[in-house]
């Protein structure tokens, strides 16, 4: 039987991210993280979405000062010595704009978990002797039936939405990070909807050759989207770096909202996600041939 192709454009595949729904977000800090879609749903001008993810980056930050996230579930939001913490992030926290459900990498790994294994919750140790039972509602305090122990009972979420960013897939869903996965398979596997921006797609007999380097099957995927240096401003595994300098300019911008100044996020989003009119516009925008430095040798 001939397989059918799960490979859509950009717009068709963001099309499925609707208002409210909660959206995982997958990658590690600057490395694998969905760029591409980010953009394209704040295009969209998407509200109300609930964001899980066990670590961010500036992409949730970005997400918040576009005015699309209710609330989020991570374990950290920034970019490390680029930027300690989003400031659109601080700001949305610090005035109530935004609800923060308080975690750690662990503790949302473990929501995911329990959403693939199909149960309400499951124990945890992290946690134990904080706050973060106190002031989540998703983690309670209880005792192991078996030795009385205490644990953290994490109640599991299932994220209607998963976005994803690799460096590999074929038509069907195969899909290849060629690097380290992070938590993308488990959030995958836990979602209703898997969304794959990848570099580049390669033809299913490559994939046949070296079954073991397929991190996503595609039981767990829904679309695969073609999209070139689609992380960025953040780095894809050993393909390319994360841009620093991009990164410098939005942290700027966003620094100026976090006082109050809307003008230069507002210039921000007008240059580099409302501006371009598809994903390659936006890699004219940032400029080929520095798109071209960032590669790895």
């Amino acid at each position: 039987m001939e397989r059918t192709s799960k490979v859509r454009s950009l717009r068709e595949a963001a099309a499925l991210v609707a208002d409210g729904m909660t959206v995982g977000i997958g990658g590690y800090l600057a490395t694998n993280k969905p760029g591409a879609f980010v953009r394209e749903i704040i295009r969209r001008r998407v509200r109300d979405l609930t964001v899980v993810s066990p670590v961010s980056s500036l992409e949730v930050d970005l997400l918040i000062g576009a005015g699309c996230v209710r609330r989020v579930v991570t374990g950290y939001v920034g970019a490390e010595a680029v930027c300690p913490i989003g400031p659109c992030f601080r700001r949305a926290a610090q005035e109530g704009r935004i609800q923060v459900g308080e975690v750690d990498a662990g503790i949302v790994l473990t929501m995911l978990r329990a959403a693939t294994w199909g149960v309400p919750s499951l124990p945890w140790k992290g946690g134990l002797g904080t706050s973060l039972p106190e002031v989540n509602p998703d983690l309670k305090l209880a005792a192991d039936p078996f030795t009385g122990e205490p644990v953290v009972a994490v109640r599991a979420v299932a994220p209607d939405v998963a976005l994803v960013h690799a460096a590999q897939a074929d038509a069907h869903g195969n899909v290849r990070h060629l690097g380290r996965v992070f938590g993308d398979a488990l959030m995958a596997r836990a979602s209703g909807l898997t969304l794959v921006s990848v570099e580049c797609l390669v033809p299913n007999a490559d994939v046949r050759k070296a079954p073991a380097e397929t991190s996503l099957p595609p039981v767990c995927v829904t679309a695969v989207v073609e999209a070139p240096f689609g992380a960025h401003p953040f780095g894809c595994g050993d393909v390319y770096r994360a841009d620093e300098a991009h990164l410098r300019e939005y942290v700027a911008a966003a620094e100026a909202w976090g006082r109050g100044d809307d003008g230069g996020l507002a210039a921000y989003l007008d240059r580099y996600v409302f501006g371009p009119e598809t994903h390659e516009d936006y890699l004219a925008r940032v400029g080929r041939e520095h798109l071209a430095t960032l590669r790895e040798a």
